[in-house]
């Protein structure tokens, strides 16, 4: 791969993450210097020619969302005034898709939204893993590629015994998704029926399929405030699960998360690094996580070198 013809840069929203995909890659991070002035205005200065250069820009838009988001938008401005000849926003996890659709009058559909400010603001492909709804890709005017995590979190889930584990989908709109890593597993599949009263409030109504004697795997695509996730492993428990572990692709852990599956009786949660695990996640020990980057470093190489990327979940 042609090294001078390829360029990374990163934001402040996860360095970590971009420096394990440039060491994938056996390549340097690039320069670049991402500030605030002291009014809170985003200040960026690529330190490096880009001309003519493929260039991906690794920034997940996880809390502070609107900063990491303004971040981006900048970033992708500055690289494009100095002529870059590809801009390819990497977001490992796409903040505001959960707002995918009018739900209720009056409402935005803010994952659009955000589409278009990436696309106007010179992007020119989107590279995401895991989106909250696949219709999201239909919102971008630009190429999008869609990878997804379960190449990463397949290989722990396979060490539970086969015969004994049953994978749970959380909700009704999980079930696809479930379905796909109970097939690839050849376990069983459970589905609780549950009915969120509000946003970030759930409470679970009922299980469909037989978790009892069971180790109960939990499957999202993400845990915020984890309200649903605990609520959900106290019913499986309830229902006579032996064990209960949950497998999410984006630890977003907002507000009491940490707190509520320290005290929960998930036995494990099984996350990637598409977001920083704040101090006190880290210190979790239930918390378990595997890294995206060689999935993402691969991915970037061939949409570099024009080869196909959906072969990577053949």
């Amino acid at each position: 791969m042609p090294i001078n013809k390829i360029k990374i840069f990163t934001g402040n929203a996860h360095p970590e993450l971009a420096q394990e995909i440039c060491d994938f890659l056996s390549m340097p991070l690039g320069r670049a210097y991402v500030k605030r002035f002291s009014d809170g205005e985003t200040f960026v200065e690529i330190g490096e020619n880009v001309r003519g250069a493929d260039v991906f820009l690794i920034q997940p838009t996880c809390p502070p969302v609107n900063d990491n988001l303004m971040e981006l938008l900048v970033m992708i401005d500055a690289v494009r005034r100095a002529s870059a000849r590809r801009i390819t926003a990497v977001l490992p996890y796409y903040g505001y898709a959960r707002q995918d659709r009018k739900a209720a009058p009056r409402v935005p559909i803010t994952a659009k939204l955000v589409a278009d400010i990436i696309t106007v603001a010179g992007a020119r492909r989107l590279l995401a893993m895991d989106l909250h709804a696949g219709q999201i890709q239909g919102f971008f005017s630009i190429p999008v590629d869609h990878l997804f995590a379960a190449p990463v979190l397949l290989k722990p889930l396979k060490e539970f015994p086969r015969e004994e584990t049953v994978m749970v989908s959380p909700d009704a709109g999980g079930v696809e998704r479930t379905r796909a890593f109970a097939k690839r597993l050849a376990t069983g599949l459970a589905i609780i029926d549950k009915r969120r009263e509000k946003a970030n409030e759930s409470q679970v109504m009922n299980i469909i399929g037989d978790v009892k004697g069971k180790i109960a795997v939990l499957l999202d695509d993400m845990v915020d405030t984890a309200g649903t996730l605990c609520n959900a492993a106290e019913a499986l428990k309830e229902h006579g699960a032996k064990e209960v572990h949950a497998c999410a692709t984006h630890p977003v852990l907002s507000g009491p998360a940490v707190e509520r599956i320290a005290k929960s009786p998930l036995k494990s949660l099984i996350v990637t690094n598409t977001i920083p695990l704040g101090p006190e996640a880290a210190k979790l020990e239930k918390i378990k996580v595997y890294s995206v980057a060689p999935l993402l470093g691969e991915a970037i190489t061939r949409i570099h070198d024009d080869d196909s990327v959906s072969s990577l979940f053949v």
